[in-house]
């Protein structure tokens, strides 16, 4: 079955919100291997959908579909057939379309896993015959250029697969089953006939973004192009040589797509791409300077950090720009296309405007282009090109590689942000990993100990009702005491669970140190009614300023380095809390003990998580190792800071943590 309908058509009619962009083969290549080689480093089983203009475009990937097919049940390859490409379930299933097909004239990959999906879908932009001109062979290979959409939008993605499973349908009904557990495992939904029509309809009439219905030349046209070729032949040797040089040119500017693209996929550092960039696009283009600077449509200002410089033109690094008052810039940015000006002395916007005259004068900017870089209408940047010594323009193929180069940027920006996102995400699974192993450390032995010690107890009371007093007693208080650690336990691994996933709503107030270290201290000696503690000496003066925290987990960081400080220290030691201004409005309180000490080597490691000193759980003194954990998150929530100093093993140690005063918080908001 021949289905005529452009796939992009349909995309770009359900979403109307996207907006194709322009792809050169070249960079289109290196898109589809990092999106290959993305599902080729994973660990789930996407759905992988690839769609080829011919069958010897597949051939070339042939391989590396024979690998993403190891690591998913759910991967389908499309493309014309010209020697024994068919329908076929081997190692993946594979689905022939005729050569008359839409899909003949497109380029398709869709991957949809459990944690990020990215889509390529792109139609060959087909240049008319009658608009090349004698500068050069248009059509080269890598020249081919696509309009299309890149993108990790899942919902971009989904609709995709979902249009493309539906055709899938078509060309082969034999896997509606395997189909429908696709569409079930990766929740997408069948279009409905009606819309389809809907696509139909208006992919029947002529569609400038994606030119599908170009049709064969007619004889006019094709009488036109055989003048041309042979006015062309009959130029000689100077116009032969001539289109050497265009060929040269072009293979020139296209080395500097793929050297971006490369780049891309090679560094996820968003300033190594910028300073590739930079460099090969200005000397491409014999630039006087070139700029490339990152900012959003709203910022007011931006410093240079990455600069092209020609001869003779001055260095603008480190310099700032102040952009809304650069109506070139705004100009670029509202409008989302390039501006250019080929000569600045006779531009009436700039010399009717002091604020660019006055910048065209500083910097000898002759000639000036700005190009936006952009992802899906979003502005992440600037490229600047400035000519000092010439006003000879430059030509539009030349601009619309700088375009290009725009694009890649906007893609490479994208996407190191988004694998940013990806290695948070990756960290905050291996944080979830190692509580799940310390919580099963933590039941084997915290939990499972007064567990037992409780239905020891409570089996005795059942089993003897004739049990003496004293002794009922006795397992009465054992009971409730492993009763009470359990539940200290699960509270304080609850807290720290609520600290580390950022729910907490903070109640910051002006407070007074004193009165939270004191009541601090009750807190601790309620506690501890029936046990002797260390003397305690609080040396907290009422003079100091106020601080801003929220008083109820202040008093709890209190409470905890003060129950450390008496746990690990002798009855006749002591424990002392003193505070002072730390010259950088912060206010730094320290509890410091005569106690066992800690080792130089555990210094950096006593806020992990389930830290316990001598390396295991300790039976003597009780705890579990989440207090110093808790302190650290709660200091860290009103942007303080926590460290811990010791002389070494039973020679004390001095737990010391910041909070900001009043007037600094005041300053960081006037400022």
């Amino acid at each position: 079955m021949i289905v005529p309908i452009s796939l992009l058509a349909e995309v770009l009619q359900a979403l109307p919100q996207l907006r194709a962009q322009i792809y050169f083969k070249s960079s289109m290549i290196a898109l589809s291997h990092a999106m290959e080689d993305l599902v080729l480093a994973g660990s789930d089983e996407p759905l992988v959908i690839a769609s080829f203009q011919r069958e010897r475009f597949y051939r070339q990937e042939a391989h590396r579909y024979r690998r993403i097919a190891s690591r998913s049940s759910q991967v389908y390859v499309l493309a014309a057939p010209e020697t024994d490409f068919k329908n076929a379930s081997e190692c993946h299933e594979t689905v022939a379309f005729a050569p008359e097909d839409g899909l003949s004239k497109e380029w398709h990959l869709v991957v949809l896993g459990e944690h990020y999906s990215t889509c390529l879908i792109c139609q060959e932009k087909i240049v008319p015959i009658d608009n090349q001109d004698d500068r050069g062979p248009l059509l080269m290979d890598q020249a081919r250029r696509f309009e299309g959409i890149w993108t990790f939008d899942r919902e971009v993605s989904s609709k995709a697969a979902a249009l493309l499973l539906d055709r899938i349908g078509n060309y082969r009904p034999e896997l509606a089953e395997k189909i429908d557990r696709a569409r079930t495992t990766y929740k997408l939904v069948k279009t409905p006939k009606k819309t389809r029509k809907s696509a139909t309809s208006k992919a029947s009439k002529p569609d400038i973004i994606t030119g599908k219905n170009s049709k064969i030349p007619n004889p006019k046209l094709s009488d036109a192009f055989t003048e041309r070729l042979v006015t062309y032949l009959q130029a000689g040797q100077h116009k032969l040589l001539k289109a050497y040089s265009a060929i040269a040119a072009q293979e020139r500017k296209e080395r500097l797509v793929n050297l971006i693209t490369t780049a891309m996929r090679q560094s996820l550092n968003p300033q190594e791409i910028v300073e590739v960039a930079v460099q090969e696009l200005g000397t491409a283009l014999s630039a006087s300077r070139c700029l490339i600077y990152r900012c959003k449509a709203t910022d007011v200002a931006v410093k240079i950090d990455r600069e092209f410089l020609g001869p003779g033109a001055s260095s603008m690094l480190d310099q700032t720009c102040l952009l809304q008052e650069n109506q070139i810039w705004s100009d670029a940015v509202a409008r989302q296309e390039r501006v250019y000006i080929q000569d600045t002395a006779q531009h009436p916007l700039i010399v009717n405007t002091k604020f660019l005259k006055k910048t065209v004068k500083n910097w000898q900017i002759v000639s000036w282009l700005m190009v936006p870089v952009l992802y899906q209408g979003r502005v992440l940047g600037m490229v600047e090109m400035h000519q000092c010594r010439s006003t000879l323009a430059w030509e539009e193929d030349e601009i619309a590689l700088v375009e290009a180069i725009a694009t890649q940027l906007g893609a490479a920006l994208i996407q190191a942000e988004t694998y940013a996102h990806l290695e948070e995400l990756n960290q905050q699974l291996e944080a979830l990993d190692r509580t799940r192993s310390n919580l099963i450390a933590i039941t084997g032995h915290e939990l499972r100990t007064p567990l037992s010690t409780i239905q020891v107890c409570l089996e005795s009371l059942n089993s003897e009702p004739d049990m003496p007093a004293p002794l009922r007693q006795i397992m009465l208080e054992t009971a409730l005491g492993d009763a009470d650690r359990m539940r200290k336990l699960v509270q304080d691994f609850l807290t720290l669970s609520h600290l580390e996933s950022g729910r907490v709503k903070w109640n910051v107030e002006s407070l007074t140190l004193q009165e939270c270290v004191d009541l601090a201290l009750s807190s601790v000696r309620s506690r501890t009614v029936d046990q002797q503690l260390p003397e305690i000496i609080a040396e907290v003066s009422a003079e100091l300023p106020l601080v801003q925290a929220d008083g109820e987990w202040l008093v709890e960081v209190l409470s905890k380095l003060l129950d450390n400080a008496c746990k690990f220290t002798t009855p006749q030691g002591s424990v002392t809390v003193r505070a002072k201004c730390n010259g950088s409005r912060m206010v730094e309180v320290l509890v410091a003990d005569t106690g066992r000490g800690i080792e130089a080597n555990s210094l950096k490691v006593v806020f992990d998580r389930f830290y316990q000193e001598e390396g295991a759980l300790r039976r003597s003194a009780g705890g579990t190792g989440l207090g110093l954990a808790i302190c650290k998150q709660i200091v860290a929530g009103w942007g303080g800071k926590i460290w811990v100093d010791s002389a070494g093993k039973d020679r004390g140690s001095e737990f010391h943590f910041t909070i900001p005063t009043v007037e600094n918080q005041l300053t960081s908001v006037n400022s």
